[in-house]
């Protein structure tokens, strides 16, 4: 048996518990991760208010997408990975926990530099913005983005990427705090939206000039502004609708600018597509480590108070990611 944070009934931050629950086994291309930390993220949250239900084999009632640990035991087909491997992973659920089982395919090394405590910040938000910002919106060396919700785990991401790969960031945040750590991470400009209309501020400063790429997980009111923001053949990608799902969209301005407007979520893609994304990062993005890129970690909570770090993640007053760190010690013995 193993420890793990179980939803015990659709609800608030308390109705996770922790509870014994069955170790499980890995199939035939997956390993057994002995997690050291897990990596909180919104849809935890909606997966524990019942509206971001599990997928089909997945377990149902223990959130987490993203840990990091040792490899512990091996499928019958997996040749990429030893037991005792240091890993951090993507997983489609059940990361509040212990152990946990993950397709071989969606493990990634540890960069350089980076603890493994702190690799559990990773999987989720740089597998995040590499599919919608370089894979879905084939950025481009030398282009404009724009990053809503620079202060959360994906906004740090996207921030440190999009520039270390040449590109110019801007971003919106709702603290004169969170937009200077954001123009520290490399930002251009980060505008406070509870003080500024970031459309007029970044139209000031831009004098003319236009956004080619936005990184959307706001919607809402924010459809609109950012139509009008985008340069001609500019890409809009949403991944979330936070302030509503409904948004006003000015349809000549799309054609006549031949904008492309179009979303993603990364939990039901398939495991070859995730896997894809992985090599891809770590030929190109973990090299990046530790002089161009770092983790951000607010703080971290043990495992038991995972209602405590939901709690945290829905008063949005943390910068980057929030962790559970699980268990401690060495790797397994060969």
């Amino acid at each position: 048996m193993m420890k793990a944070v179980v939803i015990k009934q659709a609800g608030p931050a308390e109705v996770m518990e922790l509870s014994d629950h069955p170790v499980p086994v890995p199939g035939d291309n997956e390993v057994l991760i002995r997690v050291r930390a897990a990596g909180v993220n919104r849809p935890d949250l909606a997966q524990r208010k019942g509206k971001y239900p599990a997928p089909e084999g997945v377990p149902a009632d223990i959130p987490g997408l993203e840990v990091s640990g040792w490899v512990e035991q091996l499928g019958k087909t997996v040749k990429t990975w030893e037991i005792g491997d240091p890993v951090c992973a993507l997983l489609a659920g059940g990361g509040y926990a212990e152990y946990a089982v993950v397709p071989a395919d969606q493990c990634l090394t540890i960069p350089e530099g980076v603890s493994l405590e702190e690799a559990a910040a990773l999987p989720e938000t740089f597998f995040t913005v590499w599919n919608t910002i370089f894979s879905i919106g084939k950025f481009r060396s030398g282009e404009k983005v724009l990053v809503h919700g620079g202060s959360s785990g994906i906004g740090v991401a996207a921030i440190q990427m999009v520039r270390a790969l040449g590109g110019e960031v801007y971003t919106t945040a709702g603290t004169d705090e969170k937009c200077r750590i954001c123009e520290e991470l490399g930002a251009s400009l980060a505008i406070n939206y509870r003080e500024d209309d970031f459309e007029e501020r970044l139209k000031n400063h831009l004098q003319g000039a236009k956004i080619d790429l936005i990184l959307d997980m706001v919607g809402g009111a924010y459809t609109l502004k950012n139509i009008r923001l985008l340069a001609r053949k500019g890409r809009l990608i949403l991944i979330n609708a936070m302030s509503g799902t409904l948004g006003e969209v000015d349809l000549i301005r799309i054609m006549k600018k031949e904008l492309v407007l179009t979303g993603s979520t990364l939990r039901p893609q398939s495991v070859a597509y995730k896997g894809k994304i992985a090599t891809q990062l770590m030929a190109q993005v973990w090299p990046l480590f530790p002089d161009l890129i770092r983790p951000v970690v607010h703080t971290a909570f043990p495992l038991k108070d995972a209602y405590k770090a939901h709690q945290l993640m829905e008063s949005s007053t943390h910068v980057g990611k929030i962790l559970l760190l699980v268990q401690s010690g060495q790797a397994p013995a060969m």
